[in-house]
């Protein structure tokens, strides 16, 4: 049987784990940045915690195909920690590996919680640069909805209400810079919307819903960056245009 890596839980991974390895206290970056000769780098594993066989490290039997490849059995690991877990899976077991996974992630929340005050201008404009040279055509419809029921509509939970209350706290600043950058380019405003409502629909056709979606959206939106600041300016601007209900259902 041939190991899946369905592109929606690989991404949904990644991002939750800004890109880190979650190995508890390595939390090395696993992206190697493009050379002026070769192209950025993958140097983490997207590892399994019940092993993808019935023979292999911490297997378990009775999970089937699509539970095996999927974002529930997955842990981002770096090219050091990953042979480590698997030679030595009696130290490491499957209980370990969810721990530690769950532990990184709310230690990726934190640290976007800690940037965010940090974030300035300059990072919402790197940020919103790539993505207003979007060709898609932006929503017409900016009928607002209260960001609860929204969020209810969407599918969202509580890990994503906390990150877009984070978000929302730099909701005013986002909305100066929107209107700073608008004073001379006047199709800013929409042009930003339509970059992401670009991505939007090709992530909802990719079959994305929900937390999922919601996921791969701030990765977007922080332009798949590493830097902590980087992803709190893309989490500010999606919430920003989550709360003006020009990304997500309505």
């Amino acid at each position: 049987m041939g190991r899946r890596y369905p592109q929606r839980d690989v991404k949904l991974l990644w991002g939750l784990a800004a890109a880190r390895c979650a190995f508890p206290d390595c939390r090395q970056i696993c992206v190697e940045d493009a050379t002026a000769a070769d192209p950025a780098a993958v140097t983490g594993y997207v590892a399994h915690i019940e092993s993808h066989g019935d023979r292999g490290p911490r297997a378990n039997a009775s999970l089937v195909a699509a539970q095996r490849d999927s974002y529930d059995n997955w842990i981002l690991l770096c090219g050091v920690h990953h042979p480590v877990v698997d030679k030595q899976e009696t130290s490491y077991t499957a209980q370990d590996l969810r721990r530690w996974k769950a532990d990184h992630e709310r230690w990726v929340q934190a640290s976007l919680r800690e940037a965010m005050p940090e974030v300035s201008f300059a990072e919402l404009e790197v940020v919103t640069q790539a993505i207003t040279h979007s060709p898609a055509e932006p929503s017409v419809d900016f009928a607002l909805t209260p960001p609860l029921a929204k969020m209810r509509r969407n599918e969202l939970t509580k890990r994503v209400h906390f990150e877009m209350t984070i978000g929302l706290g730099k909701a005013n600043e986002v909305r100066q810079f929107v209107e700073h950058v608008a004073a001379r380019d006047a199709t800013f405003p929409e042009r930003l919307a339509a970059g992401f409502l670009a991505e939007y629909q090709g992530l909802r056709a990719d079959g994305l819903t929900g937390d999922d979606l919601f996921a791969a959206m701030r990765e977007f939106a922080g332009r798949r960056s590493t830097d902590f600041k980087m992803q709190a300016a893309g989490l500010a601007v999606l919430a920003y245009l989550f709360e003006k209900c020009e990304v997500f259902e309505k």
